[in-house]
């Protein structure tokens, strides 16, 4: 799957499952991915939960390596889009093409109407020469606290600097307020939106007609287990997502 070929996807009817692998060495992301890729999910995303930045570029370019096809999601642990752009570039001219950037915080600030860091942020992508999408934590968890009456005003003013909105509950496997969601749906208008914790197969069908793009790791895992995904949860999964798509 292209970049372009996401974005479409994007804009159909159902909603797209990207799991997200914690991953702890080349081997053990491999094998999570090649069960993502059975399933027939779209791509997934890759993230550094367990050591640096640093360490994880290697990895990534080994991984990239042996699955050339693949679509590729990264999220760098903390990392905003100005300090991971111009390595995503970089790994491009490498050749380690990354697919897409999923940062947990946009840096977009809800107070102000001038959003100068967005705007800073914006311009080393453009800059960097990525040319991923790009999703962005808004109102996300362990982020800044943003008060329930500011969401419809954040997510408003991410929409410019975001290719997809992405926001969470409050923690890693907590699900979203369902309310938080629909204001989100309601200030964004049709722009792609994301959730990024607490989706499980038992809570999916809540969320499908608001969001998008599902980014899951916990809720499709093994049981007690951080880093490996359970097949059977993930198809579960699935045919709740495929069967809301084809009765949109």
């Amino acid at each position: 799957m292209t970049h372009q070929d996401f974005t479409t996807a994007l804009r159909g009817p159902e909603t797209l499952v990207t799991p997200v692998i914690h991953v702890l060495d080349a081997g053990q992301a491999l094998r999570n991915l090649d069960t993502v890729d059975a399933a027939g999910c779209p791509g997934a995303f890759l993230i550094n939960h367990d050591f640096s930045m640093e360490e994880f570029l290697p990895i990534l370019k080994e991984i990239r390596a042996a699955r050339p096809d693949l679509w590729l999601g990264v999220n760098f642990l903390d990392q905003p889009g100005d300090i991971a752009f111009p390595i995503l570039g970089q790994l491009a001219r490498d050749g380690c093409q990354i697919d897409a950037y999923w940062a947990d915080d946009a840096r977009i600030d809800e107070r102000v109407e001038k959003q100068d860091i967005a705007d800073d942020i914006a311009r080393i992508r453009k800059q960097s020469g990525w040319t991923g999408v790009y999703l962005g934590g808004v109102a996300f968890k362990k982020q800044r606290p943003v008060p329930e009456e500011q969401y419809a005003r954040a997510a408003r003013f991410s929409v410019p600097y975001l290719d997809v909105v992405t926001t969470s509950g409050i923690a890693t496997g907590h699900e979203a307020d369902l309310s938080k969601i629909e204001t989100f749906r309601n200030a964004i208008g049709d722009a792609p939106l994301a959730l990024a914790s607490g989706i499980t197969p038992e809570n999916a069908a809540e969320y499908c007609g608001l969001v998008n793009c599902f980014l899951v790791a916990t809720g499709i895992n093994h049981p007690g287990d951080f880093y490996n995904i359970d097949p059977a949860r993930l198809d579960t999964l699935l045919a709740i997502t495929r069967k809301q798509g084809e009765t949109v």
